[in-house]
């Protein structure tokens, strides 16, 4: 199995960005559904941001305009650029991919996460 492998996260201050990125290792997960999760200290996992196989996109309310997802198949790669970081967006973030269908807490491509924290 191949797992996903996050990089791009770090320490910045508010109102800074981060691009995170997700390699495959040359697995193409283009059939699939990918997406970011988060998880901050003592709180539940979130989706963040999901691009579906027709590249369709759905994000967190709370991330709506700062956030952007995208892929680029050719590279087998997903990105996921944060602009304008809040504190809240402090936490571990996960690249996944599985199947549309399943709810994203079942997918079984993940990655182990890269951290970010937005410090004021």
């Amino acid at each position: 199995q191949v797992r996903p492998v996050e990089s791009g996260g770090g320490s910045v201050e508010v109102g800074g960005s981060l691009r995170l990125s997700c390699a495959t290792s040359g697995y193409t997960y283009s059939r699939f559904c990918m997406g970011w999760s988060r998880q901050a200290s003592g709180k539940e996992r979130e989706a963040v941001a999901t691009i579906e196989s027709d590249g369709r996109t759905i994000y967190l309310d709370s991330v709506k305009g700062r956030f952007t997802i995208s892929k680029d198949n050719a590279k087998n790669t997903l990105y996921l650029q944060m602009n304008n970081l809040k504190p809240e967006d402090t936490g571990m973030y996960y690249c996944a991919a599985g199947p549309c269908y399943v709810d994203y807490r079942g997918w079984p491509y993940r990655g182990q996460g890269t951290q970010v924290t937005v410090s004021s």
